[in-house]
């Protein structure tokens, strides 16, 4: 009985594996296929258009592919910088200190989390007129700096791994309280840190609601707006075999960063999900 349990266990996990693969293998085949081909049906069967849509992709003149990276990677590393610093520091005042209002805090930051961004996205955008902001990536990058689902992920981790004598030892040794969060408590928090630079890679990286909204020059796109733009080209310039090749291309930072951070995500996600 036990054997049967594992055997489907093990089926339904190559299941689920295969299911969550499919869309990746489809996008690598039609990378190497052409506009045509792409248009006749789906197949196992690798193309010959590999090279050549990497050259159109590249080299047309209307899509700045290497400028678009290089501002959606501007924004992805400025808001990740921005992210794991300062919501960290909120986690370790919350979880080191007591205070009058740390209970109303930590309440407050959470009501704030389940809040959707579609729903303050108008204020924001008025705001960042006023401040006359488009076309910038201060928007982008400085409001990351306050990121509750974060902090919370990070005092969650803090109450499992950091333990407050640690932080009266240091202070007993005459260090102070940025000294203690940037000499101790962020080299302790490496796998938490980890998983969420990720998480926020990949969400900043695939961002489009908000790039939308507030970018309006073709050299401030990001690769997400420059796809959507790409996709909505008239018949005559619209080219699947450039589409697919610009998607892979978009993907492979999110999967660079994975392969560098990865062995740090089941110690990050296990330990900051238990509560010591």
């Amino acid at each position: 009985m036990l054997k049967i349990r594992r055997t489907l266990a093990y089926i339904t996990l190559v299941l689920l594996v295969v299911i969550c693969l499919f869309p990746f293998f489809m996008l690598i085949i039609n990378t190497t296929r052409s506009h045509p081909e792409i248009l006749r049906g789906f197949t196992v069967v690798p193309g010959n258009f590999l090279g050549r849509n990497f050259n159109n992709v590249i080299n047309n003149v209307n899509m700045p592919v290497v400028r678009s990276t290089i501002n959606s990677m501007i924004i992805a590393v400025g808001t990740v910088a921005m992210v794991l610093y300062f919501s960290t520091l909120t986690a370790f005042g919350i979880h080191a200190y007591n205070f009058k209002l740390k209970k109303f805090a930590f309440v407050f930051i959470l009501l704030v989390m389940m809040l959707p961004v579609q729903l303050s996205a108008l204020g924001f955008i008025r705001l960042v007129e006023t401040m006359n902001l488009r076309n910038s990536f201060i928007p982008f990058i400085l409001p990351a700096a306050a990121s509750p689902v974060t902090f919370f992920f990070m005092i969650q981790y803090m109450k499992s791994t950091l333990s407050i004598e640690i932080i009266e030892a240091a202070r007993i040794d005459g260090s102070h309280e940025f000294m203690t969060f940037n000499r101790i408590v962020m080299p302790l928090m490496k796998p938490a840190l980890a998983v969420q630079a990720i998480f926020t890679f990949v969400g900043t990286w695939n961002s489009f609601f908000m790039p939308a909204l507030l970018l309006d020059d073709p050299n401030m796109f990001t690769l997400p707006v420059l796809i959507s733009r790409l996709r909505g080209a008239d018949f005559v310039n619209f080219d699947l075999g450039q589409v697919y090749m610009l998607i892979g291309l978009s993907l492979l930072p999110v999967v660079i960063m994975y392969l560098i951070l990865s062995k740090y995500i089941v110690a990050g996600v296990s330990l900051g999900g238990v509560k010591g």
